[in-house]
């Protein structure tokens, strides 16, 4: 009989199943969607290196953001359903370093028709096509399985799933332009200086024609470094063609740069120069489908890197090909298709650009600001590519987004209590515009009509608001108009119900739609806020303290200042004055020689860490960065076109203390990042192997006190010894004398039981069968015997074997081992006394204390261990990723100078590198430049080996005239601009 309550709970279980079952069976998408949500969690790629390109590591750039805008809404019910979508960590435009708010209709994009180039015309005067991105979407193009994508149900490669999905949509995303919130009117923009360029002077030496020898020796020389760039082409073309980047161990791409081809094109430039025509011819063809409206690996644009290796390789190929009459004007084509999308990150209240860019339209859609933490590097090297663009272009609007930030860094320098280094920016700025911190200022007698009629309508406010929220106004009552009218947008609110939770929904502005209350944050027509929100402001130095330096994010900033000089025919004096203004802050105050055998006159350039103008609190650390190798090409341009010797001449030390950071490595390749000793002195500079000593271990008077203490406490412990061992000497002896007497007594008992009459120890009334003689027996015995059984018995002249008395051998032998003292047992069974004799090692003696390393001992070993060469104080990263910045200044010094050795020096670099990281199908970045025996290569490539530092190789060895510094002017990533004439 069933028992339904004994097997009620499978039943419920398995009716449960079987509905399951029943209703996941009608759903045909299941499996698809079960598919699909498994692929999207993985991460589609690995971030880049923290120290690429120009010195923004990884710590530089912001972290992804998980958001999820609303989905679409069908036009007719976009306001009667109003969808309300959660979005985590929804945070603010300066945090996340965009905006939020839905797409808009995407204007087409076409070149000015009135475009002419600053210095010289275009061929052709009619409007060229518009330039856009492709009808179709993204180009096609091979992606290798370990890229991470998927495909959606209708076939559209998706990217980057997962927590970091923007869309929930199958379909690609595209950049479209959006609407400009602070427009700049075409009246008011900056333009390009006018007038015939100003007579600059010469910055090339005058070389003599050189003599057959030489010339041979260069030539071969030339060959090998064509032969290195040909096999780092020909294995990214291999292995990662159209990707960003090649991983030259696994033989993988790798897209840290938004997957646009980043070597490719940073390359272009490399490949004509070193005639690879056939190479470019094909790297063109593929700038075509590159398209710049989408991105499957990033959510935001890298604006600093895309400028200078995505907008400069494109500027530099175009002019190095011969410009408008080269032949390939898809290279321009391209640069402003690319240049119109970045165009979009001045749009900011103070025009100040955001760094990085979130280009997808949910966020371009949405006003925003720059960031509070932004570098200087970033922020100033931007002046070259969109001012040689706008020349190009003739379309000034290039050229005003970069002159004010200029303007603005200008403003900074002059203030007095701009920086704690005057001439010099702190590393990182405050470039929202927005003080936060300062007291309540109106600023309506400045503000538009507009503006102060919104101030008008919110007089009663007195709280900021909370959120933003279209709201219908009172009948009649006038609206407020926004440069955001009648765009689609998000409205960012805080539900009642949870203050904690934030959400936005999707909505349409109305045309009869009033901000009032708390609602919408209203901006002026001249681009501010309203009071309430924050107090203008320039740039301005972030936090208390300041980093100055000429190294890693702040670099470039100060190496344009000459260079746009430069590109703007002298016409801009401005540059000059800024220039020269940092060069005497750094002679000044970071300048230092280090102390290093056979004491080279050579130059490096320290880090200071400063709250105030006062030198007395300051903190230096003597570093030396490959980074900041660029500097002395940067004073020995300054030099020459200025007129400064004594800046040539530094120009020349700080070359050579990077040549020297080369040579003095066992690889010959010197690191990322270490820490030198100074001299007290710029003049007068030893070699002190002493004070290097000290240098390595500051400890010094801790360690003679620490082996003082030693050598007291090593003399205590000997005296303990001693004395325990005296000690349990003592009580050995006084055992010894004990056992002893024992013995004797024992000795004697037992043999007195051992010669009694052998029937007594027989049973009584029991007899053997072999009966023996009543005759006195002399048993002959081994007291110290174990074995007696083959003893014979002596009776009456007669020898009887001991066999049969088995009662009294073993008798005899437990006698035996009761007097045997130095058995394990002991005496009758009982353990052995502790007072006897004891090998030292089983005496409890107190710990022998460890002897320290003295002071030389401890440099000794470190030196040992960290391989670090003489006048170091540490090796803070050994790396080397294969930059430029060092062979860059050995080239401009050979080509300011004219002094061969220059290309001696640079040769012996060469060598290093490729020994030390050339592969099979390139050249890999390595761990570990004090290990050349075990360099450990990191599988990395950046597109900088190609587009500088083998490219500046090159150069060394060509001809003078081959990109003439009195022709050309190189951007930070070495792509040359065509100077005005």
């Amino acid at each position: 009989m069933f028992r339904f309550r004994r097997y009620r709970i499978f039943v419920i279980c398995a009716f449960v199943l079987i509905f399951i079952l029943f209703h996941v069976s009608k759903n045909s998408q299941w499996e698809e969607r079960l598919q699909s949500a498994a692929a999207g969690k993985g991460s589609l790629h690995a971030q880049p290196n923290p120290d690429h390109g120009n010195g923004l590591g990884l710590g530089d750039r912001p972290p992804q953001q998980q958001q999820q805008p609303p989905p679409p809404v069908a036009q007719g019910d976009a306001v009667a359903n109003e969808p309300i979508i959660k979005i985590p960590q929804l945070k603010t435009a300066n945090e996340l370093k965009g905006g939020y708010g839905l797409p808009t209709t995407a204007p087409t994009k076409t070149r000015d028709p009135n475009a002419k180039e600053h210095y010289t015309a275009r061929p052709n005067a009619d409007s060229p096509p518009p330039v856009g991105p492709p009808a179709d979407g993204v180009p096609e193009r091979k992606l290798g399985a370990a890229q991470g994508l998927h495909k959606g149900a209708d076939g559209a490669v998706l990217a980057n799933p997962g927590d970091d999905e923007i869309s929930t949509t199958t379909s690609t995303i595209h950049w479209e332009k959006p609407t400009e919130f602070f427009p700049v009117p075409k009246e008011s923009l900056i333009a390009l200086p006018s007038g015939r360029p100003k007579s600059i002077p010469t910055v090339q030496f005058a070389f003599e024609e050189e003599k057959p020898a030489a010339k041979a020796i260069r030539e071969a020389r030339l060959a090998k470094v064509k032969s290195e760039a040909q096999r780092a082409w020909s294995g990214y073309k291999q292995f990662a063609w159209t990707h960003d980047e090649v991983k030259p161990i696994s033989k993988t791409a790798n897209d840290p740069f938004c997957g646009w081809a980043a070597t490719l094109v940073d390359a272009l430039d490399t490949l004509w120069i070193m005639g690879l025509k056939e190479e470019f011819d094909d790297a063109v063809k593929a700038v075509k489908e590159i398209d710049f409206t989408t991105t499957p690996y990033r959510q935001d644009i890298p604006v600093f890197e895309t400028i200078i290796r995505y907008l400069g390789g494109l500027l530099g190929a175009y002019d190095v090909t011969g410009g408008h009459t080269g032949g390939y004007d898809v290279l321009l084509d391209k640069a402003i298709e690319l240049a119109e999308i970045l165009m979009g990150v001045f749009d900011t209240p103070n025009r100040m650009p955001i760094l990085y860019y979130r280009w997808q339209p949910a966020y371009t859609s949405s006003p925003k600001r720059a960031a509070t933490d932004s570098g200087v590097a970033e922020l100033g090297s931007m002046s070259m590519e969109f001012t040689r663009l706008a020349q190009l272009t003739g379309n000034n609007k290039y050229y005003d987004a970069v002159a004010r930030i200029t303007n603005a860094l200008e403003e900074l320098q002059n203030q007095e209590d701009g920086s704690a280094l005057p001439g010099i920016f702190p590393e990182k700025l405050d470039a929202s515009g927005c003080n936060m911190t300062a007291p309540h200022i109106s600023t309506l007698n400045t503000s538009s009509d507009i503006a102060q009629k919104q101030a008008d309508e919110a007089a009663d406010l007195f709280d900021p608001p909370h959120g933003y929220q279209s709201v219908i106004p009172p009948s009649g009552q006038p609206k407020a108009k926004h440069a955001t009218d009648g765009v689609r947008d998000l409205d960012f609110q805080v539900e009642p119900r949870d203050p904690a939770a934030r959400q936005f929904r999707a909505s349409s502005k109305r045309a009869d739609a009033h901000v009032v209350g708390s609602a919408a944050a209203p901006f002026s027509a001249k681009g501010r806020l309203a009071d309430w929100d924050c107090t203008p402001q320039g740039l301005t130095g972030r936090g208390y303290s300041g980093s100055y330096s000429m190294g890693g994010s702040q670099d470039s900033a100060y190496e344009y200042f000459p260079k746009q000089f430069i590109l703007l025919g002298g016409l801009e004096p401005k540059y000059r004055t800024m220039y020269e203004k940092t060069v005497a802050a750094v002679k000044k105050s970071l300048l230092f020689r280090p102390m290093v055998e056979k004491t080279p006159d050579i130059l490096f350039s320290a880090k200071v860490l400063a709250s105030d103008s006062d030198p007395k609190t300051w903190t230096y650390s003597w570093e030396v960065t490959h980074l900041t190798c660029f500097l002395g090409g940067m004073f020995g341009l300054g030099g020459k076109l200025f007129g400064s010797a004594e800046d040539v001449l530094i120009g020349e030390k700080l070359s050579a203390g990077c040549a020297w950071a080369y040579e003095i490595m066992p690889s010959g390749v010197m690191p990322e990042r270490a820490t030198v000793m100074p001299c007290s002195e710029m003049d007068e500079c030893h070699w002190n192997k002493t004070a290097w000593f000290a240098q390595l271990d500051p400890q010094i008077t801790y360690r003679e006190t620490e082996m003082e203490e030693y050598y007291t406490k090593k003399t205590e412990w000997k005296d303990e010894v001693e004395r325990l061992k005296k000690q349990d000497a003592f009580r050995y002896q006084e055992a010894e004398k004990r056992k002893h007497e024992r013995a004797k007594e024992e000795a004697i008992e037992n043999e007195e039981q051992g010669l009694r009459p052998l029937n007594h120890t027989l049973s009584s009334g029991t007899l053997r069968s072999t009966t023996i003689d009543s005759a006195p027996i002399e048993v002959v015995r081994d007291l110290k015997g174990k074995d007696n059984s083959s003893r014979p018995i002596r009776e009456s002249g007669k020898t009887v074997s001991t066999g049969d008395l088995d009662g009294n051998a073993e008798k005899a032998e437990k006698a035996e081992d009761d007097i045997d003292l130095d058995s394990d047992a002991g005496y009758e069974g009982h353990p052995r006394q502790e007072s006897s004799q004891r090998p030292i090692s089983q005496i409890d003696l107190p710990l022998e204390p460890i002897r320290p390393l003295t002071h030389q001992e401890y440099v000794e070993e470190r030196i040992r261990k960290e391989r670090i060469p003489p006048g170091f104080a540490r090796l803070d990263d050994p790396r080397y990723i294969l930059r430029p910045e060092a062979i860059e200044s050995v080239w401009y010094m050979y080509r300011i100078t004219g002094n061969p050795s220059w290309q001696e020096t640079g040769w012996r670099m060469f060598e290093s590198i490729i020994e030390l990281t050339q592969t099979e199908h390139g050249h890999s970045a390595i761990q570990d430049v004090t290990s050349p025996d075990n360099p450990q290569p990191a599988d990395s490539e950046e597109s900088f080996w190609l587009a500088e530092t083998l490219k500046y190789f090159y150069l060394l060895f060509t001809t003078p005239d081959v990109i003439s510094l009195d022709e050309y002017v190189l951007n930070t990533e070495a792509h040359p601009f065509k100077r005005p004439t």
